[in-house]
């Protein structure tokens, strides 16, 4: 088999923060490009948050692959390093505040007009432009704006964020994709590009159902339906007890339906008008859901996965982090790595979930120490020997 490596030869200036930017990062360097990553003397935010507490798994997961320098990009000489850098670089990566970039005198169009083969891709929580361009974005406020938040939990109860950074994730997601885009288009014209991703904008599809359950209902907010169909208009649709957990169960197609009865040995029900359609169904919710969580309620989970996945009936056992870490599909396909961490012994890291068919993934790296590469890169790329690289460390310019 071989590598996966399509951006082999494409050096990308990664200064992300956190998970956006560096998820988008950790794609690039997955598939085969050199990135780099650029922080201050202090290292950047999620790397200074410590060694051992919850963020240094983040960071180690994120910035696989990388290398790591630092630069003070507030000092003059500091500038003159990164631009000299982005003169022989295909990417800049950032998700700072919109405008911090200008305010150092590093915009897109100054970095731009040094290198015109140049992508610089901002991301960023609502945009480079516009009303609320300035506000103060993370994860769970974008949650809260983009209308994720009050279409989850239940009706009556406040409203609930994911658990999971989902708006981060998709936005590094689309910030990825508008960087191979861009790349594939320089190909053809030889012009860089500006790209300007909004974390909102990015998630603002994943509301298709709540959506449509808002036009198809008169225009009306829908309500908070919890595991339920958002416009309860499918069951069963939800979570089920089981006698040592949950399941979930999905019931798209009167098909489905129908092997469902089967499965439960309930094929009496097969003609019942009551549930032959799914309009009628969605009519009949509550009797729906007593009937399947009274069936899986006197059944083990996996007793329950097994059966009805023989019917062909959607169904996923409700798992924990603990039991997805040990996986066995994704580490069949070498999605999950077992890797030792100098400070939180063995660990599970996901490989980038970009899959070439008939080709290794690249293997995992734990991320660098903080400016380990200094030497590496200033000396490769920009000629620096050890006097001038020592007298920018005493000039505080370089860790």
């Amino acid at each position: 088999m071989t590598r996966t490596a399509a951006f082999e030869g494409l050096t990308v200036l990664d200064l992300g923060q956190i998970y956006n930017a560096p998820y988008a990062g950790f794609l690039m360097a997955n598939a085969g490009a050199r990135v780099i990553k650029v922080e201050s003397l202090i290292g950047e935010t999620l790397r200074s948050r410590g060694k051992s507490g919850s963020a240094a798994y983040a960071f180690t997961m994120l910035n696989q692959n990388k290398q790591s320098i630092t630069i003070d990009l507030k000092t003059d000489k500091g500038k003159a390093l990164f631009i000299d850098l982005v003169k022989q670089s295909d990417v800049v990566l950032e998700n700072f505040s919109p405008g911090t970039m200008e305010k150092l005198g590093l915009s897109a169009e100054t970095l731009r007009d040094v290198n015109p083969r140049l992508i610089y891709a901002a991301g960023s929580g609502y945009g480079q432009s516009g009303p609320q361009r300035d506000y103060l974005a993370m994860d769970i406020t974008v949650q809260a704006m983009s209308g994720i938040m009050s279409a989850t939990g239940i009706e009556g109860d406040p409203p609930l964020k994911s658990g999971v950074a989902l708006c981060d994730f998709l936005g590094g997601v689309h910030l990825y994709g508008a960087i191979t885009t861009a790349l594939f288009r320089r190909e053809r014209t030889g012009v860089g590009a500006t790209i300007d991703i909004a974390m909102q904008d990015a998630v603002f599809p994943v509301l298709a159902t709540v959506l449509g359950a808002y036009y198809s209902g008169g225009k009306k907010v829908p309500p908070r339906t919890g595991n339920k169909h958002s416009a309860l208009s499918v069951t069963p649709y939800d979570v089920y007890p089981t006698q040592d957990g949950y399941v979930s169960i999905i019931c798209i197609r009167n098909g489905h339906w129908n092997s469902l009865l089967k499965a439960m040995d309930r094929e009496d029900l097969l003609e019942d008008e009551r549930f032959n359609t799914m309009k009628a169904r969605a009519e009949e919710m509550d009797a729906v859901e007593d009937l399947v969580g009274t069936w899986t309620g006197a059944r083990k989970k996996q007793k329950v996965l097994e059966l009805l996945q023989a019917h062909a009936v959607p169904c996923a056992i409700v798992r924990n982090v603990e039991e997805v870490l040990d996986d066995e599909q994704m580490h069949y396909r070498g999605m999950l790595r077992r890797i030792e961490h100098p400070e939180l012994g063995e660990i599970v890291l996901p490989a980038s979930p970009i899959c070439f068919s008939g080709e290794e993934r690249i293997e995992s790296e734990l991320p660098p120490d903080l400016g380990q590469h200094n030497d590496l890169v200033f000396g490769e790329m920009l000629g620096l020997g050890e006097d001038e690289l020592e007298k920018l460390r005493g000039e505080g310019v370089i860790s």
